[in-house]
């Protein structure tokens, strides 16, 4: 049984050994096997809380946005793990590792009530896939979101081409998202789509990655405001995420459970 309260102790560990992963992926010119099993270690650390946080609640821990902020944290410690292992950019287990502490250190800052409580619309068998996938997309995003970042001041053909790998899965899985929570929705309260706050900002994101997709398929590879649009993407992406919350407007959506 794990509770709440314990989650900075495994945040601590989890940030110290990714922060060693990341030291010594700076330190070596090869792919660093060290680097990479600390990385690991802290993938686990930090999982091993969600999963004792999920048997202590007896519910998927995906209700509350902190929650959320716990899949993210891990996701992105995952995404900079496989960038790293296929790329082989040894800055980014860095920049993953700072994005993930960030995440951490706003849930530590941030304590929010985690109960045992379920609303019935979260009680679907499209829960538990729908913000798995969601937040494992956002990952992704976010690591190219970093990349694009880097591009700013030392833009590389070669980087485009992993920030392009990047987006076809994060949108990919950004997708499988929407459709399972259309599908959820129509269980859930009739109908498909709502065009609440959340779903609007959802489509403006996955078509701006959609327009980054596209320019970079038939347009030209040199335009250097490509990674402007994957960081104004990202940034959408994070309306659609959190910032909807500070939306009048939001008061009525039907994702207000997301928001405690």
């Amino acid at each position: 049984m794990i509770a709440w309260e314990s989650f900075i102790y495994f945040a601590a560990l989890s940030a110290l050994l990714a922060f060693a992963g990341a030291i010594f992926a700076l330190r070596s010119q090869k792919r660093s096997w060290v680097a990479i099993v600390f990385n690991v270690l802290s993938i686990l650390a930090l999982g091993s809380f969600v999963a004792g946080l999920w048997v202590t609640l007896s519910r998927p821990p995906m209700r509350t946005m902190g929650e959320t902020r716990l899949w993210y944290s891990l996701f992105m410690l995952l995404a900079g793990l496989i960038t790293y292992i296929r790329w082989h950019y040894r800055w980014i287990f860095s920049f993953s590792t700072i994005m993930a502490t960030v995440f951490m250190v706003v849930n530590v800052l941030k304590p929010e009530i985690h109960d045992q409580s379920l609303m019935p619309a979260l009680q679907s068998i499209w829960f538990i896939p729908h913000v798995t996938v969601y937040m494992f997309s956002y990952s992704l995003l976010g690591v190219s979101f970093i990349i694009a970042l880097y591009m700013l001041f030392k833009p590389q053909k070669e980087l485009f081409r992993v920030a392009d790998s990047l987006v076809y899965g994060g949108i990919a899985f950004f997708t499988v998202g929407m459709l399972t929570g259309a599908i959820w929705a129509k269980e859930a309260w009739g109908h498909y789509w709502s065009w609440d706050p959340k779903e609007t900002w959802a489509v403006i994101t996955w078509m701006l990655y959609l327009l980054y997709i596209h320019l970079r398929l038939f347009g030209s590879t040199k335009r250097k405001w490509l990674p402007l649009l994957l960081i104004l993407s990202f940034l959408s992406l994070q309306m659609c995420w959190y910032g909807i919350n500070f939306i009048p407007s939001a008061k009525e959506s039907v994702h207000l459970y997301n928001k405690n």
